[in-house]
């Protein structure tokens, strides 16, 4: 599995690469950007679409239907729309929100900025996206890009990923902790209830 999964990143990083130079070359930079940004967000809050992305039981022609129909819907650069169909054609659709994800960070790296990306329960306003990005700006002593996304399932508070670090700062995660803590404490009771019995 870990070697399948770096496998994987190494391959998305390629056909990230290749659509950023691309979108360079071709002045188009901002539409790319906008339209897999749309992808993202699509993926991040409709489970029905991510398992389409990732099935591997859906036959090529009925994923090009779709997201031709997808791409034409949201008006999608021909870029991107050539992208998707590439990606199809390799059997790779499955790598299309990594693809977006990594395009995202490409770009800001190339443009001195660093991308963060901040998951939160509820949309965020734009004045707390605001917030976000001046403090997070502040803190890594760069201009950063901020990619939002919401995960009804962190239940409150935010997770951050900067590059490869994350930060979970949400209630499920300290939900989690805490059970797991009452769960360690029972067992210890347990242990010594018995040595007491014994």
């Amino acid at each position: 599995m870990a070697k399948s999964g770096a496998r994987d990143s190494i391959v998305v990083g390629r056909y990230a690469t290749a659509l950023l130079d691309l979108a360079e070359e071709k002045g188009a930079i901002d539409a790319v950007s906008a339209d897999l940004a749309k992808v993202e967000a699509l993926a991040s809050e409709c489970t029905d679409f991510s398992r389409f992305l990732a099935s591997p039981l859906i036959p090529k022609p009925q994923q090009t239907k779709f997201m031709d129909a997808l791409a034409e819907r949201g008006e999608f650069s021909p870029l991107v729309r050539n992208f998707i169909r590439v990606l199809i054609a390799n059997g790779r659709l499955a790598l299309l929100s990594a693809a977006a994800e990594q395009f995202s960070a490409l770009r800001a790296e190339r443009g001195g900025e660093i991308a963060v990306k901040v998951e939160t329960a509820r949309a965020m306003s734009d004045e707390q996206k605001e917030g976000v990005q001046a403090k997070m700006s502040a803190a890594l002593g760069r201009t950063v890009r901020l990619e939002t996304a919401v995960d009804p399932s962190i239940i409150g508070g935010m997770v951050i990923t900067v590059g490869s670090t994350m930060i979970d700062d949400s209630v499920r995660r300290k939900l989690e902790s805490l059970g797991s803590v009452l769960t360690k404490g029972s067992n210890q009771n347990a242990v010594q209830n018995l040595k007491e019995v014994g």
